[in-house]
């Protein structure tokens, strides 16, 4: 009898571990037509109805919706059932814009310049930037948010002969990206990114009005003018539930 029941145990956790693996790419096939609005009325399939469609148990639907609750994706709404309550805006790899030029068309993007001057460059940042090490940098921190709704944390350092430029700038209501192509004279070139997701701090979490520990998007940029000049060094810390990152990738010959 003892045997019987050991080997049961690990039957039995290899079935949990199964429904756990599908309803996990259940609910990633579901989220992509959540954020991509595809059901009527915002309103989801039944559970039933889900689960014929996709071949799996209805324990399973309940188990992929939880985990798209708990992404504030979806709600259940009694008489209604399941239905869409998250958006999230699409922010392109693969193009170099400013985030009002990005999300142009999905809503009102407004700055709250938190800090604004210059600062010591730190040895990473005067690397970055190809300047000697504490020479002056103008730092910039803005709180973005869209249609009122925090949205990005960003820090970003400039080297201070453009930076002096920007001191009396309309930073509210403008990208950096267009005056910096103003202030130096020439269009911007080209960016190096480096995409990871990252706890957020206390103070994220505060400007963001994010849970601490929440998972936030961090995009590293350093942009550099059209004639290769690196001027402007960013750290983006984006609400990882308001945002999506889309790109189009092309395999080379």
């Amino acid at each position: 009898m003892a045997a019987d029941r050991t080997q049961q145990r690990p039957a039995g956790a290899a079935r949990r571990r199964l429904r756990a693996d599908q309803a996990r790419q259940l609910a990633d096939l579901l989220r992509q037509q959540v954020l991509g609005q595809v059901f009527a009325g915002g309103v989801l399939p039944h559970e039933d109805a889900l689960g014929a469609e996709y071949g799996v148990s209805r324990n399973t639907v309940r188990q992929a919706l939880d985990l798209l609750r708990a992404e504030h994706l979806v709600e259940r709404v009694p008489g209604l059932g399941t239905v869409a309550v998250g958006q999230k805006y699409p922010h392109g790899l693969d193009r170099l814009m400013g985030l009002a030029e990005t999300l142009h068309g999905h809503g009102q993007v407004s700055n709250e310049v938190r800090a604004l001057g210059p600062v010591r460059a730190p040895a990473a940042v005067a690397s970055r930037l190809r300047i000697k090490e504490h020479d002056d940098v103008l730092y910039i921190e803005r709180l973005r948010r869209l249609d009122g709704l925090p949205l990005s944390l960003d820090l970003t350092y400039i080297p201070m002969d453009l930076g002096i430029g920007l001191l009396d700038a309309d930073l509210e209501n403008n990208d950096v990206f267009r005056l910096l192509e103003q202030v130096a004279g020439r269009p911007l070139g080209t960016a190096e990114i480096t995409l990871e997701a990252v706890s957020a701090d206390l103070h994220s979490a505060t400007v963001l009005e994010a849970p601490r520990g929440a998972a936030l998007l961090m995009l590293e940029r350093l942009t550099h003018l059209s004639d290769g000049r690196p001027v402007d060094l960013e750290f983006v810390r984006f609400r990882g539930d308001r945002i999506t990152m889309r790109g189009l990738l092309h395999r080379s010959s």
